[in-house]
């Protein structure tokens, strides 16, 4: 069973193939800014599903969000000298995009009250939030989002907000930085950066979207036009209808809220505690007594796989990441293995 990598199991909605199809015909160059009707249903689904309201104009689609958070210390002009921050447990590309920028990563929890940016590495460029955090789950309330906002003006930085799970909130709900009770509707230096590859299956269609500060989006996509970063044609046509449809993602959270119960149940069962986990498609577990690789051989002699914490960050030693993206089938096989443990 292997619950080590949160890819969609899946099927893509009906409504997205059939978008998907229907374009297919499409012999022209596609728009970098995105067609209208796309950043008009981008807009509309943040509006209805979150409270926040923004300009469609301001609504730049991405060729998937891992190349555009790779990209975007390169694209703000990020270099020698700069310091990109993000969070001290973190995915990966965080770190890497700031290396292919010739930046320096630093990892810390940007805003929090032990982290004030006089006390970081000078010319922070742009610090990056991860709310619901992948690996951990864990939820950043509105009053740590404002931190972070004061502490990014204060320095002059860049706070872009990576939130591909916000809609996937468990004990807690997830409140976007664009949000008012974050923003007070002020977008100046705010980027919120959005996913469809968990909420519909899409993760094959490389389609997610960002949006916030109509300046900084106004200078992204000048800089995209020049790169050719355009999203296929039928790909903006499947995420549209992606984002014009609530039903289907509603279906497929129920899907993980399910498995993640069963998950949940039995690692605790069989000793582990599960440690934030509020939100997004993933268990943080630690097992007293025992590190992170202790715990993945544990599992991987019951035929279990998962990922170590430390692949996220040294503070990541003593917990694993499991993930919630297995087929109920799967799940199942997790469940009576874990439960065999001695």
């Amino acid at each position: 069973m292997d619950l080590s990598v949160g890819t969609p199991v899946d099927p893509a909605p009906r409504a997205v193939i059939d978008a998907l199809a229907a374009a297919a015909d499409a012999p022209g160059y596609p728009t970098t800014h995105g067609t209208p009707r796309l950043r008009e249903a981008a807009a509309g689904w943040l509006a209805r599903r979150h409270g926040v309201s923004v300009d469609p104009g301001a609504v730049l689609p991405v060729i998937g969000t891992k190349e555009f958070i790779a990209a975007l210390p390169a694209l703000l002009g990020c270099g020698p000298g700069d310091s990109v921050v993000h969070p001290e447990l973190a995915y990966p590309t965080y770190d890497i995009g700031a290396r292919l920028a010739g930046a320096r990563a630093v990892a810390a929890d940007f805003g929090s009250p032990t982290v004030q940016p006089p006390e970081l590495p000078a010319a922070v460029r742009l610090a990056w939030l991860n709310s619901p955090s992948n690996p951990t789950g864990r939820v950043l309330p509105a009053e740590r989002l404002q931190a972070a906002r004061h502490a990014a003006r204060a320095a002059g930085a860049v706070l872009a907000s990576d939130e591909c799970y916000l809609e996937l909130g468990w004990s807690a709900r997830p409140v976007s930085i664009l949000h008012p009770d974050v923003s007070a509707e002020t977008f100046q230096g705010l980027l919120a950066v959005h996913s469809l590859s968990k909420r519909s299956n899409m993760a094959g269609y490389r389609a997610g979207f960002v949006t916030g500060d109509p300046e900084l989006i106004a200078d992204l996509l000048e800089i995209r036009k020049h790169a050719g970063m355009m999203m296929p044609t039928p790909v903006q046509a499947a995420m549209t209808a992606a984002l014009d449809d609530d039903e289907h993602a509603d279906q497929q959270r129920a899907r993980y809220a399910a498995r993640r119960d069963r998950l949940h149940a039995a690692l605790t069962a069989a000793g582990w505690a599960i440690e934030h986990s509020e939100a997004g498609l993933y268990l943080w577990a630690r097992r007293p007594g025992q590190d992170c690789w202790g715990s993945v051989q544990v599992l991987a002699e019951a035929g279990i796989l998962v990922a170590p914490g430390e692949f996220y960050g040294p503070a990541g030693g003593q917990h694993i990441r499991v993930a919630l993206t297995a087929t109920d089938e799967r799940v199942d096989a997790a469940v009576s293995r874990l439960a065999a443990l001695p």
